[in-house]
Parts: C-alpha cells; sequence; structure tokens
C-alpha cells in the first residue's frame, strides 16, 4: 500500500495528537441498556462507558545503510551512513469499560443526601447535606471511586453497594 505525503503528514499529526492526550484521561457516556449497553444488560438497567485512550509512543532508531571504510592503521576513509527511521508503536490500546450506575430515577434526594454523608464520613466531600447530585459531590464520588480503578463521577451500582447505599441482590 503506497502512502501519499499529504495522508502520511496527517497521521503523523493525529498521532501526536493522540499521544498528548494526559495518561488516565478519560471521556465517559452515559446509557441506558438497549441503545448502547454492554451485551446481555438487563432492559430497565443503566451503564456508564469509560473510554481510556490508547497511548501511544513514537520510537526513533538508526538504521545502517553502509558500514564504515576503515584502514588497518584506524584510518577512516569513508564514515559510516545511517538511515533514521520514526515509527509509532501502541503501548496500550484504546479500553472501553462498561460499569453499572443508578438510573436516575435512583438518585433520590435521599439517597443522594445518604451518598454525600458517607462520602463526607470518609473524609472526602466537605459540602452541604443538600441532596443534590451537584459538581461537589461528582467530584468526591470520582475521589472515592478512582483507587479501586474507576476514574469516574458517576456513582457505580459497585461503589454504592460498597458505601451500604444500595441493597445487594443474592
Amino acid at each position: 500500500m503506497t502512502l501519499t505525503r499529504p495522508f502520511l503528514l496527517a497521521a503523523l499529526l493525529l498521532g501526536s495528537l493522540s499521544a498528548c492526550t494526559p495518561p488516565g484521561a478519560t471521556t465517559e457516556t452515559v446509557t441506558r441498556a438497549g441503545q448502547d449497553a454492554p451485551p446481555g444488560a438487563a432492559p430497565d438497567s443503566c451503564w456508564g462507558k469509560q473510554t481510556t485512550p490508547a497511548i501511544i509512543e513514537t520510537v526513533t532508531h538508526h538504521v545502517l545503510l553502509q558500514p564504515a571504510e576503515v584502514l588497518t592503521d584506524g584510518t577512516v576513509l569513508h564514515p559510516a551512513v545511517f538511515k533514521t527511521e520514526t515509527r509509532q508503536d501502541i503501548v496500550r490500546p484504546r479500553q472501553d469499560t462498561w460499569f453499572e450506575i443508578l438510573c436516575d430515577t435512583e438518585l433520590t434526594p435521599e439517597l443522594v443526601g445518604s451518598l454525600q454523608r458517607a462520602l463526607a464520613a470518609r473524609d472526602l466531600y466537605r459540602g452541604s447535606n443538600s441532596g443534590e447530585m451537584d459538581r461537589a459531590t461528582r467530584a468526591a464520588v470520582r475521589r472515592y471511586q478512582t483507587p479501586q480503578g474507576l476514574n469516574s463521577n458517576l456513582l457505580s451500582l459497585a461503589a454504592a453497594r460498597q458505601m451500604g447505599l444500595v441493597a445487594i441482590k443474592d
């Protein structure tokens, strides 16, 4: 396959832009089952999807094209000739992580108030106990979930169960 110069420049530019994404940066989407949900999701469940971008590393190395010509006394007649090659390697591929979240109907003011108290008890939330899922509450949810491998401000069902906010089904 032959690539044209403009195409190569565009590919390198896109690759360098994706390489500038900070490690661990993610994007999130919220879905209802039946729309864009993981396979086997229950129809009445809600899901969050965390997309972690690929990590791309640029590797440059020199390839020997012609060795140096050296006399027996050490005099160099012609230095070695090298060619520089650059390529991009995917260190970690893009990953989509699905996690079940509480649906909007389940995030009642009473539950959110309990969530705020649970986060405050863990010294993760310092706001008022308003019962609203505001920016400070979402930031505290992220601080709670990040050490567990979920960098999201959407309250996962697993985190709600860990804090004793939602009953664990048998």
